[in-house]
């Protein structure tokens, strides 16, 4: 991974994921947040719809299976054969790194609240470190762990867990916040495993339909019906599955065949800054200087992560 146009592409495709995945954040702050005399000067009008935020992933993750599967089906067809072999790999990837994630983040804020689970979750760069040196070879330099604790700084000023009172403790919520860490860093370590092998639209495919059974079997087809059955929600999660799962999925696959699984993760902490900004500009949220410095140290650790002499995973050689 020495050529630097290959990095630079990979921190692009990172960069991508994280910006989707906040739009994904904003959409469902929009779909869940009700109509009041607060929000009247919302440039988008609040929908305050009565979903549940796992039903909501549940809806998301099927209808990014269908999407992609129809797409793939038409015009890469290629990309639907896997070994038969790897079948327990991608049901592992898309309970384990999609499904998981999801499900331990909301609980983890139905225990605590949103700044908390952000917080706990973007913990994951530190485990793919940790992993990523003990077993995976990569040389510890610098730049790594520098990368990873300006960016856990970052993150914890941006949700307000340091010089605000975003942070509600619980035990069990900070096991279920550091649970969706983990499973965070799984999604980052399988996809690293699966980059040398498939395309990344074979790892999504696969990983969404596993997700989407996972989700199916868990609520049963209720959410389903009832998304499907109000237009607007439809619509929105026609959105969601498309900008904020099938593109930043399928783009950050895509940069951890560029990039070590480390330096992916840092990049992706990018997401709550995106989140803060985007709030700020749609719903009129106000910006402390202690969440623009959380945002700075953010950027600051993407930088120092690029620096030379610090990419040290070898090159993956084309999937076949």
């Amino acid at each position: 991974m020495s050529d630097a146009p290959e990095r630079l592409k990979g921190y692009a495709l990172a960069l991508l994921a994280a910006v989707c995945w906040g739009t994904g954040g904003l959409t469902a702050k929009w779909l869940f947040t009700a109509p009041s005399a607060a929000t009247a000067n919302w440039p988008l009008h609040p929908l305050g719809l009565a979903i549940e935020p796992a039903a909501l992933s549940s809806g998301r993750a099927l209808a990014a299976f269908l999407i992609l599967i129809t797409y793939l089906a038409l015009r890469r067809p290629a990309d639907l054969k896997i070994n038969p072999r790897h079948w327990w790999f991608f049901v592992v990837f898309g309970v384990v790194g999609m499904a998981g994630v999801h499900f331990t983040y909301f609980k983890a804020i139905s225990l605590t609240n949103v700044a908390t689970a952000i917080l706990l979750e973007y913990l994951a760069p530190i485990l793919v470190l940790i992993v990523s040196v003990a077993f995976l070879k990569h040389k510890l330099t610098w730049q790594l762990p520098a990368g990873v604790a300006l960016s856990v700084i970052g993150c914890a000023l941006v949700v307000g867990a340091i010089g605000g009172e975003g942070m509600a403790v619980s035990p069990a919520g900070v096991a279920w916040g550091l649970g969706s860490a983990v499973f965070f860093a799984a999604y980052s370590l399988l996809g690293t495993w699966a980059a040398s092998r498939y395309s990344p639209f074979t790892t999504l495919v696969y990983g969404l339909g596993a997700a989407s059974a996972f989700w199916l079997v868990t609520l049963g087809f209720g959410p389903i019906v009832y998304i499907v059955g109000n237009p607007r929600l439809f619509a929105a999660v026609i959105f969601m599955a498309i900008f904020s799962t099938v593109i930043p999925f399928t783009a950050f696959l895509m940069a951890l065949r560029h990039i070590p699984p480390t330096n992916a993760t840092i990049t992706s902490t990018l997401e709550p800054v995106v989140a803060g900004v985007g709030a700020f500009v749609l719903f009129g949220e106000a910006l402390t200087l202690i969440q623009l410095l959380g945002g700075a140290l953010v950027v600051v650790a993407i930088a120092v992560v690029q620096l030379p002499d610090r990419d040290t995973a070898p090159t993956l050689p084309p999937y076949d």
